[in-house]
């Protein structure tokens, strides 16, 4: 039974608004799936459609994308902004630092920001501990959504290291051993220690 020629448009056209979402995170430095999907369907003219692409689906048109036209420079920006992250978590062991996001996941590029999440008793420590050592630093906030689906919104600190931008979310001694999902696939959040993120640049 052939599908119908309704369905194959659809399917097709969330194939292209994938791959111009993609084009858009990496060209325009945009980093919220939501946002690039949506801007996505409004240039292809397909403003109103409910049939939009997953956000893993988004992030596989991404890779592509970047092995595609970002081969010349995305793997040593990816390298550097690891490296940047270990010498950062080794600087922050006190606070058990776990790296999370696009630059644990293999996506990031030049505009990316390294999200490392911490562990203190109180959200005034990591501050302390920056000022201390005088590192101007910005309080925001950052929402994580639990295993259950419940979102839980934590402290962050945002700060620069060598020009390259951190975003410190301070979770509760309890958040070390909870389950956070992604944002990307639903999944339970990848995150990683010092040691992991040691062994991933060996294979860089």
């Amino acid at each position: 039974m052939k599908p119908r020629r309704g369905n194959t448009n659809e399917v097709r056209m969330r194939q292209l608004i994938a791959v111009e979402a993609a084009r858009i995170m990496s060209e325009e430095h945009l980093t919220d799936f939501y946002k690039a999907k949506h801007k996505a369907a409004v240039r292809l003219g397909a403003g109103n459609t409910r049939n939009l692409p997953r956000n893993d689906e988004i992030e596989r048109a991404l890779v592509e994308y970047q092995r595609l036209f970002r081969a010349d420079r995305q793997p040593a920006r990816l390298k550097h902004l690891r490296e940047t992250a270990l010498h950062a978590m080794l600087f922050l062991e006190r606070f058990k630092p776990r790296l999370v996001g696009p630059v644990l996941r293999g996506t990031a590029d030049e505009h990316t920001e390294i999200t490392l999440h911490v562990i203190a008793d109180t959200a005034e420590e990591p501050a302390l501990f920056l000022m201390e050592h005088h590192i101007p630093h910005q309080l925001c906030d950052k929402r994580l959504t639990l295993s259950g689906g419940e979102t839980v919104t934590y402290p962050a600190y945002r700060f620069l290291a060598k020009e390259t931008p951190l975003l410190l979310v301070v979770l509760p001694p309890v958040a070390a051993r909870q389950t956070f999902k992604s944002d990307v696939d639903g999944r339970p959040m990848e995150r990683a220690s010092a040691d992991e993120l040691r062994v991933l640049l060996e294979t860089l």
